[in-house]
């Protein structure tokens, strides 16, 4: 884009910016919900909960699936370590 384009658009500078931001937090969220490291820790804590008694197998199962599926997902994206 030429130098008066970027003056024309210059009026939306923060919008752009904030679309930015908005961009990266999204990045970084998925990028942390499909680390495999936090999901290993989510199904530990999960069987955690269910050798304290405070789930029980049906609700350990759905949330183990559901963990699970994250963790595929990731190694399957090659983002697994």
């Amino acid at each position: 884009m030429g130098l008066i384009g970027e003056v024309a658009l210059l009026p939306f500078a923060p919008v752009r910016g904030s679309a930015w931001v908005i961009r990266q937090v999204l990045q970084e969220a998925e990028r942390l919900y499909y680390d495999p490291a936090t999901v290993r820790a989510e199904l530990a804590a999960l069987e955690e909960q269910l050798t304290a008694g405070e789930i029980d197998e049906e609700e350990f199962d759905r949330r183990e699936d559901e963990l699970l599926d994250r963790l595929e997902t990731a190694l399957a994206h090659g983002t697994g370590k």
